[in-house]
């Protein structure tokens, strides 16, 4: 498995990373299963957090075993010192170690003031005085707060959504993480699902050699595809670009993300997914959005309420009730269609 630094870390972290959000949604013992085939493959890098339910236990059960053999990434979501630290202890006691090698604040909608000694960063630099943490990094969607962040000294790393959808502004900071010296981690690789073939998105992360794709892994036969991929690593040609070029016609623009932030949903609308049908009706097997169960969870749509949460939340700006309405309306008209 081929390793890389990891910016200024000088972490060597195998290019091929294992997203842990996803091993939430299986049981301890496939998790343990597929985390355990990812360390044997070679995978030395595994990222998670503290709000992704039980992965990080599922991590602890299934490696701590072989802790000075990988490289562990969590985060802090809260915006508080006290609450930081709470975070990081509860992370250290789930994942049965001792230390972090690399603590990120979770997605904060600014870049904390450093000389703010009730932050969350406050909260990290003194973990790191401690040796409880080794490296301190930073995630976000929106991308004036990377740019400040990248640009600040502060941060090791930056964890951002990145893949070939994303804009040319976006795909900037990859020569500005190169610039700094800052680790760039790609979350959403896949964008949220909606891109189909692994290989295309390998192949044009493979462009990149300060980028570490984080691959969100949740069944065995995901994971070997990846195992697979790396063994012999796609490059941009005449095919896979074709398929780029097929996604960035149906796929660039205002499209929903699919990242979360815009919950809750005083309606209980499931706007992450809700917000794309149209999208995975056309990429997808349609079947299982068709049904009943999710004909009533569209039709929550009606019950939208104009509050704006979403709309304030949504770190791409979208117009997020719009939004919704026209998916409903697409939607409807494909179940008419299916009638």
């Amino acid at each position: 498995m081929r390793k890389i630094r990891l910016g200024r870390t000088g972490l060597l972290v195998s290019k091929t990373a294992f997203g842990a959000l996803p091993i939430q949604r299986v049981d301890r013992e496939t998790a343990a299963q597929i985390l355990r085939r990812a360390y044997d493959a070679g995978i030395n890098f595994f990222d998670t957090a503290h709000g992704y339910s039980d992965s990080e236990e599922k991590i602890g059960y299934a490696l701590s075993d072989v802790r000075d053999r990988i490289i562990l990434a969590t985060k802090a979501p809260s915006q508080t010192r006290d609450g930081a630290w709470r975070e990081i202890e509860t992370s250290l006691k789930r994942m049965k170690t001792g230390y972090i090698d690399l603590i990120q604040l979770h997605n904060p909608p600014v870049c904390p003031d450093p000389e703010d000694r009730n932050s969350a960063y406050a909260a990290l630099l003194e973990a790191k005085e401690q040796g409880l943490v080794r490296h301190i990094g930073i995630t976000n969607h929106r991308t004036d707060v990377a740019e400040e962040a990248v640009r600040s000294g502060l941060y090791e790393t930056l964890q951002y959504p990145l893949n070939y959808l994303s804009s040319e502004r976006e795909q900037a900071l990859i020569g500005l993480c190169a610039e700094h010296d800052v680790g760039l981690i790609a979350m959403k690789a896949l964008s949220g699902g909606l891109l189909t073939r692994a290989d295309a998105p390998f192949a044009w992360m493979e462009q990149y050699a300060n980028v570490v794709p984080i691959w969100g892994i949740q069944r065995m036969s995901e994971l070997e595809e990846f195992i697979t991929l790396e063994s012999d690593p796609p490059r941009m040609d005449g095919e896979i670009g074709q398929v780029i070029a097929h996604d960035l016609k149906e796929l660039q623009g205002d499209f929903c993300r699919g990242c979360g932030y815009c919950l809750p949903c005083p309606q209980e609308i499931t706007i992450p997914m809700s917000a794309r049908m149209s999208l995975l009706l056309r990429r997808a097997p349609a079947g299982p959005y068709l049904q009943p169960e999710w004909q009533e969870k569209m039709e929550r749509i009606e019950t939208c309420i104009e509050c704006g949460q979403c709309r304030s939340r949504c770190p791409y700006e979208l117009d997020v009730p719009n939004l919704l309405r026209r998916q409903l309306k697409d939607y409807r008209e494909v179940l008419a269609a299916q009638s």
